[in-house]
Parts: structure tokens; sequence; C-alpha cells
């Protein structure tokens, strides 16, 4: 009978590690097809070149931070992958009862942007996605793919990416925002059609109370900090698309 068993574990396991196999060569052609097509570099010149680009140091710190917090917190000291942000995604959704939190990686959320119209269906294409997420890390730095993903990124009322955001809602640059409007900022692109400051001023507000919640417990901000913020008026200016 335990031979029976094991026997029947073998096979099991074999065949849990074909399927692993064939979904893995399906989605390295997948990715390879992809980056034939287009290669990497010029999927993101073509946003680099557009003129309200913003670089890396053009962005004020205070939204680093806060896309870091919420979106993917080891983005700048891992590659790859990450089960654990997976992990705690998924504890802080049913934690806060809503979706709160994304499982995916900022360099995965760039890769399917750039060639997964935004979304992943099935397994063949998640790992499509994971090889497009390792190229990308492969060819630009954390703070390149950062900015890219800041500018990719649409934040509601016909603003795509963090200038333009910041230029319409507030008539200033990305350079130099108050910590109140880096994070309800930061907030926007989870569900833009939600949080767009025209009609979802005060969902939007609720999920900055979120975000800076989470920059204060990895230690960004203190919660004096967070309580000014939250304190601060950050109603756009009359004028949005």
């Amino acid at each position: 009978m335990r031979k029976k068993l094991l026997t029947i574990i073998a096979v099991l396991l074999l065949m849990i590690l074909v399927a692993a196999g064939t979904l893995l060569s399906q989605g390295y052609v997948r990715y390879k097809r992809e980056v034939e097509t287009l290669p990497v570099e010029k999927a993101v010149e073509a946003y680099r070149s557009k003129e309200e680009y913003a670089d890396f140091e053009e962005i004020d710190p205070d939204f680093v931070n806060a896309v870091i917090s919420v979106e993917d917190k080891r983005f700048f000291t891992r590659r790859g992958y990450d089960l654990i942000a997976l992990a705690r995604a998924v504890y802080h959704n049913l934690v806060a009862g809503d979706l709160v939190e994304g499982g995916s990686t900022i360099s995965e959320q760039i890769a399917k942007n750039l060639y997964l119209d935004g979304y992943v269906e099935g397994l063949e294409e998640k790992m499509a996605e994971i090889f497009l997420m390792l190229e990308l890390e492969e060819c630009f730095s954390k703070e390149e793919l950062f900015a890219l993903y800041a500018n990719m990124n649409y934040y509601g009322d016909g603003y795509w990416g963090i200038r333009d955001a910041c230029r319409g809602y507030y008539g200033e640059d990305c350079s130099d925002l108050s910590l109140a409007k880096a994070a309800i900022l930061a907030g926007i692109p989870n569900a833009p059609a939600i949080y767009q400051l025209s009609d979802g001023y005060d969902l939007a507000k609720n999920r900055q109370e979120w975000v800076l919640l989470t920059m204060a417990n990895n230690g960004y901000i203190s919660d004096t900090d967070m309580e000014e913020a939250l304190n601060e008026d950050v109603h756009p200016i009359e004028k949005t698309r």
C-alpha cells in the first residue's frame, strides 16, 4: 500500500513538473516574440522621448517614498519576482476589506503596460511578464524604472504622467510637492476613475490616509508629519481637463 502511494505521489509530482516546464517554455516563447517585435530599449524610449517626461532626479522624494511604500517597498533593494510583496498585498487587502495594495512589483507593472496591454490573462502571460521584468531590470537602473513607472501612470482627469498631473491638479512641478500632495497623487493610479480629484476627492483623501500611514510604518515620515499632511487642503485648482 505504501509503495503504491509513493508511486502515485511520484507521478503527480512529475505531472506538475511537466506542466510547470510547459508553462515556462510557453511564457519564454511569448516573451521572445514580444521583444523581437519591440525591443525593450525602444519600448521605453517611446515614453522617455515625450516632452513632459520627468527624470528620477526631477521627482519629489516624498512622492517616490509614497509610491514605494504602497506599491513595492523593496523595489530598490531586490531583483525579480517578489513573493513577499505578493503575500503582504493579500494580507493588507484582507485587513482593509478593500483593494488597497497590488501584488505586482513596479517592474512587473511596467512590463504589463509596455507589452501586455496593462493586464495579464493566464499563466503563460504571467511567465512572459516575469521574463520581460527581468530584462527591464537588466537594461535599466531602478531609478530609471521608477521614473518610467511614474510617467506612464494615469492620474485621472485626463492627466498622464506625474508632471502632467502635478501641473494639471496644482499648477506645480513634480519636483517640489508638499507631503500631502505627494501622498494623494501617489494613491490615484491604483484606481484613477475612483480617485481622480475632480469628482473623487473624498475617496482620494481616504486613499491618501492609507498612503501616509504606510509611509509612517515604513519610517519615511513621523506621526506628526502624517497629521499635518492630513490636515492640509489638497483640493485641485479650479481648472481641470
